[in-house]
C-alpha cells in the first residue's frame, strides 16, 4: 500500500530532513510550512499519517491535527514538539486529536520506528473493531431469528374515530395496527426495523405483520377498518409484497395500507408496480406522517391516497398556532376535492381535538381518544 505522509514544519531544514527519511523508507510525502497549506493537502488527497510541528511561527500545529481529525478520521496524527510537559498537548491527546507525540530532536530511526508502531497499532485496532462488528452483526441476526421463530412479534390496535362539528359524538370506524415486539433487546418498533433493515429482513417482518393483522381483523366488528403500515422497502418487491398480503385479500376492502411520507418513492425501484397491485387487489392507501417527510405534494400526486394522515407535529398545540390551523384547513380542502379523508394523528388534549374539528378534520387518532390495546389484537 502506498502510504501518504503529510509533514508540516516551518523550519526548512527539519522539513527537508524528515522528507528525505520518509522518501527513503518508501512513503509518499507531502510537505507544508503553515496551517493553510496543510489543511489544503488534507482536503485534497488521502493522508494516512500527519507529522505536524507544534509551533508554526504564530500558528498552532494542533489546529491542523484537529481539522485533520474532522477531514480524515483514520489519519494517524503525530505532534512533533520539543516541549515535554505541556497541558494543551496532554489535553489534545485525551481528546483524540493526537495519537502520538514525537519529541525533538529525533533521529530518522526513531521517526520511522514511531510510524511503524503507530500503523501496526492502528491495524490491530481495526482488526479488533472489525471482529466486534462481525460478532455484533451475528448476534443481531440471532435476535431477529428469535423474534420470528419464538413469535415475539405482537400488534396493538389504536382506534381511529370519525368526528364532526355538528354531528354525533366521535365514534370508532377503524383501528391502526401498531407493531409491539416483545424481545428483550429488539423491544421497540424502531429497534426491530433498524435491525431488519441492516440484515435485509424487512420483508420477513412484513410477512409476520400481515399474518398478525389478518388474525386481528377477525376480532374486529365487520364495520371497522384496519390500517396496516408498509415499510418503504416492501414496495421495492411487488411480487413478494402481493404474495405476503394474501392472508388479508379476502377482506382487502376493509384494509388500508399506510405508506410513510418520510420515504422517497423515487428512490424505490418498482414502487409504482406495488401501488398498482395493491389498489387493484382492493386495498386502500394512506399517506402517513404528512408534514414530517421529504416531499408532501409529490407524494400526494403520485399515490392518490384515500386517506391523508397528518403528522402529530402539525397537531401538537394546534389550538395555539393559527398557521397550523390554516395548513390543516388547506389539507382538508385538498382531501375533499380528491375524495380523500384526513386523519389527525397524536391528538392528546381536548383543546387540540376542538381546534381540529373546527378545521374540518374528518378522522382523529391519539391518546385523547384511546391508547394502543394489545389485548384487542391478540
Amino acid at each position: 500500500m502506498n502510504l501518504r505522509i503529510l509533514v508540516v514544519d516551518d523550519d526548512p531544514l527539519v522539513l527537508r530532513s524528515v522528507e528525505r527519511a520518509l522518501l527513503r523508507a518508501g512513503y509518499t510525502v507531502h510537505t507544508a510550512s503553515d496551517v493553510k497549506s496543510a489543511i489544503r493537502w488534507g482536503s485534497d488527497v488521502t493522508i494516512h499519517a500527519a507529522l505536524v510541528d507544534y509551533a508554526l511561527g504564530r500558528e498552532d500545529g494542533l489546529a491542523i491535527l484537529s481539522r485533520l481529525r474532522e477531514l480524515q478520521p483514520s489519519c494517524l496524527r503525530v505532534l512533533m514538539t520539543g516541549r515535554s510537559d505541556f497541558p494543551v498537548i496532554v489535553d489534545a491527546i485525551n481528546r483524540g486529536e493526537v495519537v502520538r507525540v514525537l519529541r525533538k530532536p529525533f533521529e530518522s530511526r526513531g521517526l520511522l520506528g514511531l510510524l511503524d508502531d503507530a500503523f501496526a497499532s492502528a491495524k490491530r485496532m481495526e482488526e479488533v473493531a472489525t471482529a466486534k462488528l462481525i460478532a455484533g452483526a451475528m448476534e443481531e441476526r440471532r435476535q431477529l431469528d428469535e423474534c420470528m421463530t419464538r413469535k415475539l412479534l405482537r400488534l396493538a390496535l389504536q382506534p381511529i374515530l370519525r368526528v364532526s362539528a355538528d354531528g354525533p359524538e366521535p365514534y370508532s370506524v377503524a383501528y391502526e395496527a401498531l407493531l409491539r415486539p416483545q424481545h428483550h433487546t429488539l423491544n421497540s418498533p424502531v429497534a426491530l426495523l433498524l435491525a431488519a433493515e441492516r440484515h435485509s429482513r424487512v420483508a420477513d417482518i412484513g410477512t409476520s405483520v400481515f399474518g398478525l393483522a389478518a388474525a386481528a381483523l377477525t376480532r374486529l366488528p365487520e364495520d371497522q377498518m384496519l390500517f396496516v403500515n408498509l415499510h418503504p422497502m416492501q414496495l421495492g418487491d411487488p411480487d413478494r409484497l402481493l404474495g405476503d398480503l394474501e392472508p388479508l385479500n379476502h377482506a382487502a376492502g376493509r384494509v388500508t395500507l399506510e405508506i410513510t411520507e418520510r420515504s422517497r418513492l423515487q428512490d424505490i425501484h418498482r414502487w409504482d408496480e406495488s401501488v398498482k397491485g395493491i389498489t387493484e387487489a382492493g386495498y386502500k392507501i394512506a399517506v402517513d406522517d404528512l408534514g414530517a417527510g421529504y416531499s408532501s405534494l409529490t407524494m400526494l400526486a403520485d399515490l392518490k391516497p384515500h386517506f391523508i394522515k397528518l403528522d402529530m407535529s402539525l397537531v401538537r398545540n394546534i389550538h395555539n398556532e393559527p398557521r397550523k390551523q390554516r395548513l390543516v384547513q388547506l389539507m382538508v380542502t385538498f382531501a375533499d376535492a380528491t375524495n380523500a379523508q384526513t386523519i389527525a394523528e397524536g391528538v392528546e388534549t381536548v383543546e387540540e381535538a376542538d381546534a381540529l374539528i373546527d378545521c374540518g378534520i374528518h378522522l382523529m387518532q391519539g391518546f385523547y381518544y384511546g391508547r394502543p390495546d394489545m389485548e384487542l389484537a391478540n
